[in-house]
C-alpha cells in the first residue's frame, strides 16, 4: 500500500494507482459524496478493490484540499488502542506528548483543511469509530474517507458499497471485450506473459473464467498469473473443479466471500509444498520485512535457509508476495488477505506460536543490536531502520504482552528500545508499552529496573517531571534489592534529569555530576554519560558557571565527533549557543543554534527541534528582528503542543520564553505581534525547520512582508 504520509502534489502516484480498470461512475459517486459529506466509508468484501478505489479517488481530489490528502494504513494493527498511534504517525505528528492522542490530534487538524484517508479499518472500527468523532468534532476542515468491511456508525457518515466487477452478461448489449472483469484480466494476463490478448479463440473462457470469479479483481488478478503455466481454458477447467468441491458444483449457491477464498485456495494448492509453508510462516510479519528476517523466521528443519531466497521469487512471480525497492534494500510483503489466509493454515499446522516466538526473538536482537549501535557511526540509518521496522516491533511486542511467560522478554525487548522511544519519536507508545509490562511484571529484576529508567527517561521527555522521579526512584530501590550497580547510576542520572526540569539547580548539580563520575570509563555513551554532561553544562550555564560549562560541552563534542555521535552533539551544540549568547558572541551563537538543527533533521527530533527554534527566536530578537522571532515563536508552540508540555514544565525555560514573548509584543505592538505569530503557526514542522535554518521565507499567503 501507499507509504504512511502526505502525498505531494507533484510527487508519483503510488504503485497501486498506476492501473486501474474502469470504475469511472464509482470513482464519480465517491468524490461528489466526499464533497457532500465529511465522513465516507467505502464498504465491500475482501479483494473486491476498496483501498485501490479510495485511493484513486483521493488523489484525483488533492487540488481540493488546501493542506493535501493524508493516508493512513490501519490494517497492521493488532490492538485497537493503537489507532491513535498509527494516525498520528502517518500526519507526522511526533508521539510524544503525555496528553490523550486522541487530543493531540484534534488539535493538529484543529484549523487545517485535508483529506484523510484511514484504510482497513474493520478490524479496529470501534476505535477508528471513536477517533473519527472526535476528530470532526474539532476539525471542521477534515473530511475522512475510511475503507472497511462494514460501516463505522459515525453520525453524518455515507457509505459507499463497492460491488465486484460487471462481469460479461451483466453489461447486455456491450462486447465482452469491453467488460470491466474481461479488461482487467487482459491487463493483468499482458504483464504475466507479453503479447497476450483476449481474441476469438479466448474470450469465451476468459468471460466464464471472469463469471466464475464473481468479478472480484484480487480473485481476476489471481487466476492471471497461472497463465505462466497453464492456459485460459486449462485455468478454467481447474477453477471449475475447485468450486464443485466447495459448492456442489451449484452456481447459485457460491456466495462471493467464498470466491475469493475459492481463488486464494486455488492458488495455495497450486504452490509446492515449500512454498505454501514458507507463505504461512511469513504470515507472522506485520508490514514489510527484509531477507534476513524471513530467513531468521521462516527457515527450520523443514525448510532450509539456503531455499529461502528461491522460494520467495517464486511466491512474487505468483502475485503472492509484492516486492519493493527501498534505500536499505529489497523488503517484502503479502497483501493483507493473503497474510490472514496464511495465519489460518499456520495455526492449522500448530506452529503460529513457534514461529512468533522466532519474530519476537528476532527483532529482539535487532533491538539490541541498534542499541549497541545507536552511539555510533551508524546512528542515523538505525533511526530509519527502527521507523522502517515499526510494524514488526510492535507485533513482537504484542505477542509479548499477551503472554505471562513472555513478560520478562517483553521488558528486555522494551528497554531495549530506549533509543526508538526517545530519540526517534515513539515517546508516547513507549511509555504506554512500558507500563503495561511493568504492571505485568511487578516482582523486582534486572530486566525491570532497566524499564524503569527507561520509563523515567520517556516521562522526562514528555515534561512528566513528576512520574519521571516516581520511575527513577522505583528503579533505584530495585536496583539496590536486586544488585543491578548500572540501573542504580542511570536511575540517579534520570533524578537528576527530573530535579533540573523541576528548578532544583543544586541537586540536579550533585545527582548529574555523580552520574557522570560513574561513567567515566567512556564505554557506555548514552544514555547515561552524554546526557548527563550536557544537562549539568545547561545546569551550571542556569546558574552562571559558563566557563565550567563550557569546558564540558567541548569535550562532549569531541568525544561524539570522535565516536560518531550526532543525536546527543546536536544537544551539546545547542548548549553551547545558549553560552554564546550570553556573552554576547551572536553570530557564533546562531551559528551553532542552526548547526543543532541541521542535525536534529536526521532524526525528525521535535523535542530538538523546537529547543533549538526557541534558542533562535531570542537570538532574532536580539539582532533587532521581532517579526521573525514572533513568527518562530509561532511555530515552537505548534510543536511543543505536539510533542507535550510547552518548555517541559521548566521555570528556567518558562522565564525565557516569555521574556521573548513580551519584548516582540513591546517591539511590534500587539497586531503585528499576533500576525506574525499566527503566520508561524501556519508553518508544518519542515517548513518551520526550513525558515529557522534561513532557507525560506514566510509564505507569501499569510500576509507577510
Amino acid at each position: 500500500m501507499a507509504s504512511p504520509g502526505a502525498w505531494r502534489r507533484d510527487g508519483n502516484l503510488p504503485a497501486e494507482l498506476t492501473s486501474f480498470v474502469g470504475r469511472d461512475r464509482l470513482l464519480a459517486t465517491l468524490r461528489q459524496r466526499l464533497l457532500e459529506a465529511r465522513l465516507v466509508t467505502v464498504t465491500g468484501i475482501g479483494g473486491v478493490g476498496k483501498s485501490r478505489t479510495a485511493l484513486r479517488a483521493a488523489h484525483q481530489m488533492l487540488a481540493q484540499y488546501r493542506d493535501g490528502v493524508w493516508y493512513a494504513d490501519l490494517s497492521r494493527l493488532q490492538d485497537p488502542i493503537m489507532v491513535p498511534h498509527a494516525i498520528n504517525a502517518a500526519l507526522g505528528i511526533a508521539d510524544q506528548s503525555a496528553r490523550p492522542e486522541i487530543e493531540t490530534l484534534a488539535d493538529w487538524l484543529a484549523e487545517r483543511e485535508l483529506l484523510l484517508v484511514i484504510d482497513s479499518c474493520e478490524h479496529v472500527v470501534a476505535a477508528t469509530a471513536q477517533l473519527v468523532e472526535r476528530v470532526l468534532r474539532a476539525a471542521p476542515g477534515v473530511r475522512v474517507l475510511a475503507t472497511s468491511r462494514q460501516s463505522l456508525g459515525v453520525q453524518g457518515e455515507q457509505s459507499l458499497p463497492i460491488a465486484p466487477l460487471l462481469v460479461p452478461g451483466d453489461d447486455r448489449g456491450e462486447s465482452p471485450y469491453l467488460n470491466e472483469s474481461v479488461q482487467l484480466f487482459a491487463e493483468r494476463a499482458s504483464a504475466v506473459v507479453p503479447g497476450f490478448s483476449v481474441d476469438e479463440e479466448n474470450i469465451t473462457a476468459v468471460s466464464e473464467l471472469c463469471r466464475r470469479l464473481d468479478g472480484i479483481p484480487l480473485a481476476i488478478e489471481l487466476a492471471a498469473v497461472r497463465l505462466r503455466a497453464l492456459s485460459v481454458e486449462q485455468i478454467l477447467a481447474l477453477l471449475i473443479d475447485r468450486f464443485s468441491l466447495l459448492a456442489g458444483a451449484s452456481r447459485t449457491a457460491l456466495p462471493r466471500h467464498q470466491t475469493l477464498r475459492a481463488a486464494i485456495g486455488w492458488s495455495h494448492e497450486l504452490c509446492a509444498p515449500a512454498e505454501r509453508l514458507l507463505w504461512a510462516r511469513l504470515s507472522v510479519f506485520s508490514g514489510d520485512f527484509e531477507l534476513e528476517a524471513a530467513r531468521e523466521v521462516c527457515a527450520g528443519e523443514t525448510l532450509p535457509e539456503d531455499e529461502v531466497m528461491d522460494l520467495i521469487s517464486g511466491l512474487i512471480e505468483k502475485s503472492i508476495l509484492l516486492s519493493s525497492s527501498e534505500r536499505s534494500g529489497v523488503r517484502y510483503r503479502l497483501i493483507d488477505t493473503l497474510r490472514q489466509y496464511g495465519r489460518e493454515w499456520l495455526d492449522k499446522l500448530g506452529e503460529t506460536d513457534d514461529v512468533r516466538s522466532r519474530h519476537r526473538d528476532y527483532y529482539l536482537g535487532l533491538a539490541e543490536r541498534g542499541e549497541g549501535a545507536w552511539s555510533g557511526p551508524r546512528q542515523v540509518y538505525w533511526f530509519g531502520r527502527m521507523r522502517q521496522e515499526h510494524d514488526n516491533i510492535r507485533a513482537a511486542l504484542d505477542f509479548c504482552l499477551r503472554d505471562p511467560a513472555e513478560a520478562r522478554t517483553g521488558l528486555t525487548l522494551l528497554s531495549s528500545l530506549w533509543f526508538m522511544w526517545v530519540a526517534c519519536g515513539f515517546a508516547r507508545e513507549g511509555r504506554l508499552y512500558l507500563e503495561r509490562a511493568l504492571a505485568a511484571s511487578p516482582d523486582p529484576s534486572r530486566e525491570r529496573c532497566k524499564a524503569l529508567w527507561v520509563l523515567a527517561y520517556v516521562r522526562s521527555a514528555q515534561g512528566d517531571t513528576a512520574g519521571a522521579l516516581e520511575a527513577a526512584e522505583q528503579c533505584a530501590n530495585d536496583a539496590v534489592r536486586v544488585g543491578d550497580r548500572i540501573a542504580w547510576i542511570l536511575a540517579t542520572k534520570m533524578q537528576g534529569t527530573a530535579a533540573w526540569l523541576k528548578g532544583d539547580l543544586h541537586k540536579a548539580t550533585t545527582l548529574l555530576g555523580a552520574a557522570i563520575q560513574f561513567h567515566r570509563s567512556g564505554r557506555e555513551l548514552n544514555p547515561g554519560l552524554l546526557p548527563a554532561i550536557v544537562e549539568l553544562a545547561v545546569v551550571l550555564t542556569q546558574q552562571g558557571e559558563l566557563e565550567e560549562a563550557e569546558d564540558l560541552l567541548r569535550d562532549c563534542r569531541q568525544l561524539c565527533a570522535e565516536r560518531g555521535e550526532l543525536w546527543l552533539r546536536s544537544y551539546a551544540v545547542w548548549a553551547t549557543s545558549a553560552i554564546e549568547r550570553m556573552t554576547g558572541r551572536t553570530a557564533d551563537a546562531v551559528f551553532s543554534a542552526q548547526e543543532a538543527l541541521r542535525m536534529k533533521r536526521h532524526f525528525h527530533d521535535v523535542l530538538g527541534v523546537v529547543v533549538a527554534m526557541e534558542t533562535l527566536s531570542q537570538l532574532a530578537l536580539d539582532q533587532g528582528d521581532a517579526a521573525r522571532a514572533a513568527r518562530m515563536l509561532g511555530a515552537g508552540q505548534v510543536n511543543w503542543q505536539m510533542f507535550g508540555l510547552p518548555l517541559f514544565g521548566s521555570p528556567f525555560f518558562g522565564t525565557e520564553h516569555e521574556q521573548c514573548v513580551k519584548e516582540c509584543r513591546r517591539l511590534l505592538g500587539e497586531d503585528a505581534y499576533a500576525e506574525a505569530y499566527r503566520q508561524g503557526t501556519r508553518m508544518d514542522f519542515e517548513e518551520a525547520v526550513s525558515y529557522a535554518l534561513g532557507e525560506s521565507g514566510p509564505d507569501p499567503r499569510d500576509g507577510a512582508a
